[in-house]
């Protein structure tokens, strides 16, 4: 029995993916979204480029959380 496509895509996004809501105000999205496409970005591109950067300036050596604003 032969997997199709759509199946085989269900099963990888399943197993490999998670998907992330996030909510935010229009105007901060509409920011995020031209300043996105000014870099010849997607919004997902930023986002995914923006948490990466942060976590790895969060982990390199010598630097400690801020958690003056917690």
């Amino acid at each position: 029995m032969a997997i199709d496509r759509k199946d085989y895509l269900n099963k990888y996004h399943r197993e490999n993916l998670k998907r992330v809501p996030l909510d935010m105000k229009l105007k901060a999205y509409e920011d995020m979204k031209a300043h996105a496409e000014g870099r010849g970005e997607t919004i997902n591109g930023f986002i995914k480029r923006a948490i990466q950067e942060t976590m790895d300036r969060d982990n390199a050596p010598g630097e400690s959380p801020d958690t003056d604003n917690l």
